[in-house]
């Protein structure tokens, strides 16, 4: 039987491969999808065909804490939620990780995983 390859979208610094990593540590086919800066709406599914697509999402304040750039400007998160309406309308998991540590959102994805 072979390993299902999950697929990992998001916002920039929503925790993507930081869930990306701990994912393969554990043994999973986890692959991060850049589809927040690309104009193809279903890159997440040309690129990588997944069996499981994860959406990690962040609001605004997060990201500005997370990159330590308070000047990150809000058009920016608009134009990447734009790019990734199409994996998020498919997700199998949605998460927002603003008010998560990276540990809780293995645990979300963990247990979505083990259902």
């Amino acid at each position: 039987m072979s390993v299902p390859l999950i697929a990992v979208v998001g916002v920039c610094a929503s925790g993507k491969s930081t869930l990306v990593a701990a994912l393969r540590a554990r043994g999973f086919n986890a692959r991060q999808v850049a589809q927040e800066h690309s104009y193809v709406p279903d890159m997440w599914l040309r690129i990588t065909r997944p069996d499981l697509l994860i959406y990690l999402d962040a609001g605004l304040a997060a990201i500005r804490r997370r990159r330590q750039q308070a000047d990150w400007e809000e058009w920016l998160l608009e134009q990447e939620v734009e790019r990734l309406r199409h994996a998020r309308a498919y997700c199998d998991l949605y998460v927002n990780t603003d008010d998560l540590t990276p540990d809780e959102v293995l645990e979300q994805v963990l247990a979505m995983l083990e259902e």
